[in-house]
């Protein structure tokens, strides 16, 4: 004999639900973001949006994602033993960073042992993008299939600094010159980042990340074709940055909606190209008190940068936030994403995301979001005109101080920082660095300077 259950009605359910808050409103379930975008408590067929697909487009030599390292130094041997370590230990490419990207003399020797036909090489140079990439064509030594990431992208340098020696402009102009100078000799090469990074670090909300980013990409672009760059060379050339960090939820969410965001971009370019997305990880997640829990943080955003579909994952050192990381860091970061992808092969789905009503939704929310804020951006005049004016860097402090709020009273939690603190922290080593070079700033702006979280409690300045 079977028997039936009644099927509840809503006004049941949120009778239960009411009665689990303990007479709390189901309403307070409902969360409003910085960029004023509601998050519900659960989604279904009802409030879902069309379904969202957005894969990588390629793959890192047969991995699902490019274990990408990042290494900073100022002297060329021990940068170069720290690059084969990498290589040899897991990573797919490198990025390098310091005094060593000076002259290709240093560079040469920073680089010797590396394949660059199979290993890509990336530069972080800031301002001087363009004088450390000629360095690195002339190390490459006009080889067309070396693998070259220039990784020029003068903007976030302009806008992070609070200025630049020379008017942006001019500096943009330099980078796009640079790129078509060497797109021949280097087919493979990509020449500009277009990253929203700067504004996520200072505090920004989402979307004013990803506005950035493709404020960044449409400018850097421009130039590209005023340079001589063909567009379909510019397009290919563009690297794409996000952050990732410990709400890995939205972290992955944000990668897909920065691949929605250039596939509107390139089409309007007249060349719809695949995005080439490099996620790196959050500063502005990081202790510097008690670091060990930020083994934790950086784990989740190497999770999100992998699942959202990140071309390239580059994860710190967990003792960032104290000094240059140092080899026993370096390792960490890259065996978190080595067991990422090699047990627990979270790669091995094209797009996991994909069909998820709440990550659907929230995807086509952050791209709307990003979207928003470009065209905000462009309305201004432009990124370059925005930062001069400082409108931007007003929109971004403001989600600063309601990050800070959030934070203090509450609402979020950071392990070892507001919670589960550890009163006898062990401390950690870290390697001796220069400060990066210092250039006159005659075309000024407002900074972008980043924060970290932690430090208001670390400080004592936050209850």
């Amino acid at each position: 004999m079977s028997q039936s259950f009644p099927i509840p009605s809503p006004a049941d359910w949120r009778a239960e639900a009411e009665k689990a808050l303990k007479g709390r409103p189901i309403e307070g379930l409902v969360h409003l973001d910085a960029d004023h975008l509601t998050t519900r408590p659960l989604y279904g067929r009802a409030n879902a949006t069309d379904a969202v697909f957005a894969p990588r487009a390629s793959d890192a030599d047969g991995r699902a994602w490019d274990l990408r390292t990042l290494v900073e130094g100022d002297d060329p041997d021990a940068v170069n033993a720290a690059v084969l370590a990498d290589l040899e230990g897991g990573a797919a490419s490198v990025i390098l960073s310091g005094a060593v990207l000076a002259d290709s003399g240093p560079l040469g020797r920073t680089l010797a042992g590396v394949a660059m036909e199979l290993a890509p090489v990336g530069l972080d140079a800031g301002i001087d993008g363009p004088d450390a990439a000629n360095a690195l064509a002339v190390v490459a030594k006009g080889a067309p299939r070396a693998r070259l990431m220039f990784h020029m992208d003068p903007l976030s340098a302009y806008a992070m600094a609070g200025g630049s020696p020379n008017p942006i402009e001019a500096h943009i102009g330099l980078a796009a010159n640079t790129a078509a100078r060497h797109a021949g000799a280097y087919p493979d090469a990509t020449f500009f980042l277009a990253t929203g990074r700067v504004a996520h670090e200072a505090g920004g909300s989402a979307g004013q990340e990803l506005g950035f980013a493709a404020a960044a990409a449409a400018t850097c672009l421009k130039a590209a074709v005023e340079a001589g760059l063909p567009i379909e060379r510019a397009l290919a050339g563009t690297v794409l940055g996000i952050s990732v960090d410990a709400d890995y939820f939205d972290s992955l969410a944000r990668v897909r909606a920065l691949r929605l965001i250039w596939r509107s971009i390139s089409r309007a370019f007249g060349s719809e190209t695949p995005a080439r997305i490099e996620a790196r990880s959050s500063r502005r997640m990081l202790a510097a008190k008690d670091p060990w829990p930020n083994l934790l943080r950086l784990t989740a955003a190497g999770f999100a940068g992998a699942v959202g579909g990140a071309d390239a994952v580059v994860l710190d050192g967990f003792s960032r936030a104290v000094g240059r990381p140092d080899a026993f860091a370096r390792r960490a970061a890259r065996n978190t994403q080595l067991i990422l992808m090699e047990e627990a092969h979270i790669g091995r789905v094209a797009d996991p995301a994909a069909g998820s009503w709440y990550l659907d939704h929230r995807t086509r929310d952050l791209a709307e979001a990003g979207w928003t804020e470009f065209q905000r951006i462009e309305r201004e005049g432009g990124l370059v005109a925005s930062l001069r004016g400082g409108a931007f860097q007003q929109r971004v402090a403001a989600s600063r101080a309601a990050g800070k709020a959030r934070l203090a009273e509450g609402d979020g939690q950071m392990v070892g920082v507001t919670k589960f603190v550890d009163a006898e922290a062990r401390p950690v080593a870290v390697e001796d660095g220069a400060s990066p070079p210092v250039h006159g700033n005659d075309d000024r702006c407002p900074p972008l300077s980043p924060l970290r979280w932690a430090e208001a409690f670390e400080r004592g300045e936050a209850a």
